[in-house]
């Protein structure tokens, strides 16, 4: 069950990255300060995405291991 979570929250975060996105193309021409707060949400995102997949592969590996 422990694995699922971790899983729901990697592509959770993907989606945040997603729907900032989206908000920094509805933001782009009217107040770009907001857009470029997306823009930074989305990168932080994206990065947490590819860190929890990391971190959550290293576990599994090291519970194979045990």
């Amino acid at each position: 069950m422990q694995k699922k979570i971790f899983k729901l929250f990697e592509y959770v975060y993907i989606v945040m990255a997603a729907f900032s996105i989206y908000l920094v193309w509805e933001n782009w021409a009217d107040n770009r300060t907001r857009a470029y707060l997306f823009a930074f949400f989305a990168v932080v995102a994206i990065f947490m995405f590819f860190f929890k997949r990391n971190f959550r592969r290293k576990m599994e590996d090291r519970n194979k291991n045990q």
